[in-house]
């Protein structure tokens, strides 16, 4: 009886008619794996998008909505030679776990085996060259296969089952060539000492085994260590949140039933559930995710919090803007894996090169065996030869050379605030010479302060922080915060593109624009002693106060800026505001060349004319006008607090209110571009020097064991220098 298989709970609808599933996959060890699967899924009609990230060894599978039942996509997997099911977080850390755990286990054997053959093979090498007996040679030969061949049989597992699952389906991965030396070298050893032969290759498979045991295990340890990156960020999602059901009754429930505009009550020590604005109630957040800044900061009416953010000591009352999947932090999460499942043209080339190596490898050797034959050598040091060049030229140096970096530079990155969201991201950053900054919400904070609130009689700023309440426009946002009041304005309307208005005790009050308001004298003598700054204007009855309110400097960026100059590369700033406030940005900030009151297509168009001069153009940019001008620079970045549309244009996400991440992005890329080039070398140089020993038989299968192995431990070893980068000036 067939057993139907439902998949469509773990189906999502990504809209404009694309389904999505995310699945486990067994068995993906390598990259001919990854472009195995993806070519494989990518062949079908109706799939319109296939990437395996092997860091979670998770497929991503989008089809065309209707045309295809995911149990398809299932089969299609099994098809290829490995197993696939829907991927839940927790069975794929427990199932990460055991493959850990078995990985170390297969290790153990190994190196115990190799140490005690090596001991074995240290009497047959000296006896070799002095008066050991036959028998004697016969006996350490028997005791090391004794040893050896139960050894490989299960330490070679992991490298066994790929092999057989690739050459089931009729094509051959990384792992076969490795299979069939192995074999060969034990199969060959086994013959030899039948033949009571001098030389035995015991030692060269389990030694072969045991290093490239140690370079797996070292493998899935980074990826594993980058991928609790994400683990702690899912960790900080609270499952249930405590909603008001009614203006005095609380229940909690799932966050999942939450939707924007709930009230929540947030307690002390609990970690928030979801994005949302606090409207009642006094404490300290501790929000180091978001800013980056490790002290708590302090909450009250009209504070922005996020979802996994932890609320130290008072109670909060909070209005939810997202929950669940739309908030900031499943964003981060979603970022963060676009980063580890990203594909880079050095990735792509290094994928090309792995897939080709595999039957190269096998004609390579045969044609060494007939060669040598040819040459008028016997069968038994042609094959002895053909086994050596078999090992040697294993591609699995090329197959980590850009993996390795590009897994730990994701998590670096991460770690430093920056968030990928594009997979060639970091090769693209690398070459950047021009970097242009956007004014309004770039270079300066998100939020706008009130700067000469001292100015304003108490009374007065406490009534307009009232009407303010009633507003949702940002720069009576400003005014709201510094009159730290909570309760607005009974009454009050809000008069679209002017401002807003109330009646208190018979008297009539106004904020917003100084025309609005009659105060455009006030304003413009105020605009006059500062151009950087904005103005709202307040009436109460006859009196007219204005408040000026600015968008202070990001703190670093005077100093970020200076170190992006220093390291050669050309600073511009391209803004929609005024040309004496962008004027005075970049004074302050040391940057000659800027250009102010720009639209989108002004952006583009400068964008566009220093890419025709040959230059590689970052842009930095936090707005919606921006989104064009981000698309179109050779690589694009954004600050957290950008609107959506900016984000999902950009190639790089930065946390926190400095603007160091973008120096970071620069240092971190063009240290991890430097490491993938220096991969490449090793890897390619090494068979180009390996592959004519080997060929010429002055390698046995001892030597190209170690060769080989230790080619790919260099490569990881190299990859490891991309966890961190010089401070300047060291």
């Amino acid at each position: 009886m067939a057993v139907a298989r439902d998949f469509s709970h773990y189906v999502k609808d990504l809209g404009s008619g694309v389904s999505h599933i995310d699945l486990a996959v067994e068995g993906v060890s390598c990259a001919g794996c990854m472009m195995k699967i993806e070519r494989g899924l990518s062949a079908i009609p109706e799939v319109t998008l296939a990437r395996v990230n092997l860091t979670d060894r998770r497929l991503a599978v989008e089809w065309k909505r209707g045309t295809l039942d995911p149990a398809q996509l299932v089969d299609r997997v099994a098809a290829l030679g490995y197993k696939a099911y829907p991927f839940e977080p927790v069975r794929a850390e427990l199932t990460e776990v055991e493959q850990s755990r078995f990985l170390l286990r297969c290790l153990g054997v190994a190196a115990f085996a190799t140490m005690n053959v090596m001991m074995l093979s240290i009497p047959v090498w000296s006896g070799n060259a002095t008066d050991m007996l036959p028998e004697q040679r016969d006996f350490f030969h028997w005791l090391s296969a004794l040893i050896a061949l139960p050894a490989v049989a299960y330490a070679g597992q992991p490298f066994f089952r790929s092999a057989l699952a690739a050459l089931r389906t009729r094509s051959v991965n990384m792992d076969v060539p490795i299979s069939i030396g192995v074999v060969l070298a034990l199969g060959m050893s086994v013959v030899e000492t039948i033949h009571h032969a001098e030389h035995a290759y015991f030692d060269a498979a389990i030694m072969l085994l045991t290093f490239l045991l140690v370079g797996r295990y070292l493998d899935q340890s980074m990826r594993r260590r980058t991928r609790a990156v994400a683990g702690n960020l899912a960790a900080l999602k609270a499952e249930t949140a405590t909603k008001f059901v009614s203006p005095t009754e609380i229940s909690e429930v799932p966050v999942a039933a939450i939707a924007a505009g709930d009230m929540v009550l947030l307690r002390p020590g609990e970690r928030c559930a979801v994005d949302g604005t606090v409207v009642d109630g006094r404490s300290d957040i501790d929000q180091s995710l978001i800013t980056g800044e490790t002290r708590h900061v302090a909450a009250e009416a009209g504070t922005a919090v996020y979802a996994g953010t932890m609320n130290i000591s008072g109670t909060l009352r909070i209005r939810v803007g997202a929950a669940a999947e739309g908030t900031l932090l499943s964003e981060i999460s979603r970022l963060l894996e676009n980063a580890l499942q990203g594909r880079s043209r050095y990735v792509q080339l290094a994928d090309r090169a792995s897939r080709l190596y595999a039957p190269v490898v096998h004609v390579t050797a045969l044609l060494t065996v007939l060669g040598w034959v040819a040459l008028g050598a016997n069968w038994h040091d042609a094959i002895v030869t053909g086994i050596a060049v078999l090992i040697i030229t294993c591609p699995c140096a090329l197959g980590l050379a850009i993996p390795t970096v590009q897994t730990i530079v994701a998590g670096a990155l991460f770690r430093a605030g920056v968030l990928l969201n594009s997979g060639d991201a970091v090769e693209r950053v690398a070459e950047v010479d021009t970097v242009v900054f956007d004014k309004t919400g770039t270079l300066t904070l998100p939020e706008l302060d009130v700067v000469n609130a001292d100015a304003v009689p108490a009374d007065v700023l406490k009534t307009a922080g009232r009407l303010a309440l009633a507003s949702h426009h940002p720069v009576a946002a400003a005014v709201a915060r510094a009159s730290k009041e909570t309760s607005p304005l009974e009454g009050a309307v809000e008069e679209p593109g002017q401002g807003v208005r109330g009646i208190a005790g018979g008297v009539e009050f106004r904020l917003g624009k100084p025309s609005f308001c009659g105060a455009d004298l006030i304003a413009n003598e105020l605009l006059a002693t500062d151009p950087e700054i904005s103005v709202v204007a307040f009436a109460k009855g006859n009196e007219r106060f204005v408040f000026a309110v600015r968008q202070q400097l990001r703190p670093d960026a005077a100093a970020t800026i200076g170190a992006l100059i220093r390291r050669g590369i050309a600073v511009e700033i391209l803004s929609g505001d005024r040309a004496p406030a962008v004027q005075h940005a970049a004074m302050a900030l040391g940057v000659p060349a800027w250009r102010a009151g720009l639209d989108p297509a002004d952006k583009i168009a400068h964008i566009e004319a220093l890419k025709k001069q040959g230059r590689k153009v970052m842009m930095v940019g936090d707005g919606m006008n921006d989104a064009p001008a981000l698309a179109s620079a050779s690589v694009s970045m954004s600050p957290v607090s950008a609107t959506h549309l900016s984000q999902a244009a950009a190639d790089m996400i930065f946390l926190g209110n400095n603007l160091a991440p973008v120096l970071t992005a620069v240092d971190f890329s063009r240290k991890a571009l430097r490491l993938m080039r220096e991969n490449l070398v090793l890897a390619i140089g090494y068979n180009a020097l390996a592959v004519p020993i080997a060929i010429a038989g002055y390698a046995t299968p001892l030597i190209a064991a170690a060769a080989m192995s230790g080619s790919s431990i260099l490569v990881m070893l190299n990859s490891l220098r991309a966890r961190r980068v010089k401070p300047e000036g060291k």
